[in-house]
């Protein structure tokens, strides 16, 4: 009996140590393959368009060369946009893959539990009554998509169902703000309805140098702290109890995580508008691709990115007629949001 334990013993460790290696060279592979895909993506935004420029005309506009007609076009327009789009696929994917795995639920991304509505409607506000500039508009969706957030953490909080209550409540609230858009769009002019629909629609149109500055660091700064409480983000998905029998301070950790990931869904939506379903449909792709047992911070930016630049690429050339990077990712997400629900309920509970 001691001898079948003993030589059971080193089996079962070796196991684990093949399995462990098997989901290490997985994840790094998919996150190679997501990395050239989008490096693949991000060329095709710079090369193509209503003129093709060919590669080597693409790096002498990075590397600060004056090349006729291009250095407007991709410097000035296509560079930016893509930029944006980048950035904007980091934040939304960094954010709601975050949101899912600290509440344990696929719909707690902060486009589905009401956090971007609140930075929309402000901006509706800003634009068709208020009348202010670009700037004003997008520090004040800033600042109410994070007041909206505070207020939906707050009214949940308490009790052990507080990631359930955090849903509810923020398709409630998410819901009171859509309608208040509505109304404030059925009220404005006519010429206020088109620039407010294309903020919320969510576009990488405009997308200028001096408007991605605040984005890029929020970027900088806020996924480097999530990617520093990933092991705390992973500890917190097993239950409050487990977490803190790991030695993480629970509450620490998951305001910080909260702050983080609200501050960039705010930033990315006051920067390009709510692109649909990016944050979403981020964390779940990405777990497919990567697989169990590992962080899905890095690979759910990359995908976010990939999602949005896939997205905005198809609607620039897909179609006769040019569609704003939100109304694909909306196409994309919708179907899959239904297919969730139906499980869940199914499911009786949340999945």
């Amino acid at each position: 009996m001691a001898l079948s334990l003993a030589t059971e013993i080193p089996e079962t460790t070796t196991a684990i140590q093949v399995g462990r290696r098997r989901r290490a060279r997985r994840r790094r592979v998919a996150v190679i393959v997501l990395a050239v895909a989008l490096l693949v993506l991000m060329a095709a935004m710079l090369m193509l368009g209503n003129t093709i420029y060919p590669v080597e005309d693409v790096i002498g506009v990075i590397l600060g060369e004056q090349v006729p007609g291009a250095s407007f076009t991709v410097g000035s327009l296509r560079i930016p946009r893509m930029i944006a789009g980048v950035l904007a696929g980091i934040a939304f994917g960094v954010a709601g893959t975050t949101f899912q795995t600290l509440l344990r639920n696929p719909l707690a991304s902060p486009d589905v539990i009401g956090i971007t509505s609140g930075a929309s409607a402000a901006a509706v506000l800003c634009l068709v009554v208020l009348h202010w500039s670009a700037g004003a508009t997008t520090v004040t969706a800033l600042v109410v998509g994070i007041a909206t957030a505070a207020l939906i953490y707050a009214a949940a909080r308490g009790g052990e169902s507080t990631g359930g209550r955090l849903i509810l409540i923020g398709i409630g609230v998410g819901a009171m703000l859509d309608a208040l858009v509505s109304f404030l769009i059925q009220r404005a002019a006519e010429w206020d309805v088109a620039v407010a629909m294309r903020w919320l629609t969510g576009s990488l149109n405009g997308s200028k140098w001096d408007g991605l500055l605040p984005l890029a660091v929020a970027v900088a700064v806020l996924v480097p702290v999530i990617l520093l409480l990933s092991r705390d983000l992973r500890a917190l998905e097993l239950g409050d109890g487990s977490a803190t029998a790991l030695g993480v301070r629970v509450d620490r950790a998951r305001l910080l995580l909260i702050v983080s990931a609200v501050a960039l869904a705010c930033f990315a939506t006051a920067t390009t508008g709510p692109i649909a379903f990016v944050a979403f449909l981020a964390g779940p792709i990405a777990a497919r691709i990567v697989g169990p047992g590992s962080s899905l911070t890095i690979p759910a930016a990359l995908t976010g990115a990939v999602l949005v630049l896939a997205a905005d690429l198809i609607g620039q050339f897909a179609f006769d007629v040019s569609f704003p990077v939100g109304v694909i990712t909306g196409v994309l997400g919708a179907p899959y949001l239904l297919y969730l629900l139906i499980r869940t309920n199914r499911s009786g509970g949340s999945s």
